[in-house]
């Protein structure tokens, strides 16, 4: 396979035909080797327009969907950034060249500790992956200026909200099959939210998250 054939295809024919548009972003996809956060049992997965499967039942998401939501982050690189859900490190690797530091979630050991070997191989230092179940956030650190769930939630829980800083925006793939949509909720103040609909898609699940308490706009 022609590896960087593979990973120009992925980028014009999947990613930048699904609005993704911010040429910083579509840079930053070409230099990142997306390739070396696939279980060598996938590699030949690593471009194609479909998840990938991780140990423990989990997988990657789509490179569409991982670069949408990438550019609708917007991240600065003064942020800190909270992320529930490390899979293979991949997502947070994109982030950690974006924003100033990145917190990654794994509720698996055994995943969180191949991300981080994957992030040092790949010479990324300000990403940390602990071991943790992502329900709850991490809020005796927050308040974060963004935090992305990569997999679907039934509804936002408050208390990740609660984490944002003011300006802070959240997104979320939510809703139940066939139908989901990827929302950005930014923090206007402490008591208000604003959400947007983002696109359509369809991801899966994040665990713990099934009974989630729910915020209501």
């Amino acid at each position: 396979m022609d590896v960087e054939l593979a990973r120009f295809n992925m980028i014009e024919q999947q990613i930048r035909p699904w609005n993704v548009l911010d040429p910083a972003v579509l840079a930053l996809l070409a230099v990142v080797r997306r390739e070396d956060f696939v279980p060598p049992a996938y590699r030949a997965l690593a471009f194609v327009d479909c998840e990938v499967p991780l140990p423990e039942g989990e997988c990657m998401l789509a490179p569409k969907v991982e670069a949408r939501l990438l550019q609708e982050l917007a991240l600065q690189r003064h942020e800190r950034v909270l992320e529930i859900g490390a899979g293979s490190g991949f997502m947070a690797a994109l982030m950690g060249h974006r924003a100033r530091s990145v917190l990654s979630l794994e509720r698996h050991a055994a995943l969180a500790s191949a991300a981080t070997a994957q992030l040092r191989r790949a010479g990324i230092v300000n990403v940390t992956v602990r071991v943790r179940n992502g329900v709850d956030g991490v809020p005796e650190e927050a308040p974060f200026d963004a935090i992305v769930l990569s997999g679907s939630v039934n509804a936002v829980p408050q208390v990740l909200l609660q984490q944002l800083a003011p300006g802070g925006r959240l997104l979320a793939i939510v809703g139940d099959e066939p139908v989901m949509r990827a929302l950005r909720i930014q923090r206007l103040a402490d008591s208000r939210f604003e959400s947007r609909e983002l696109f359509d898609t369809v991801a899966p699940r994040l665990h713990g998250f099934d009974e989630p308490s729910r915020f209501r706009f």
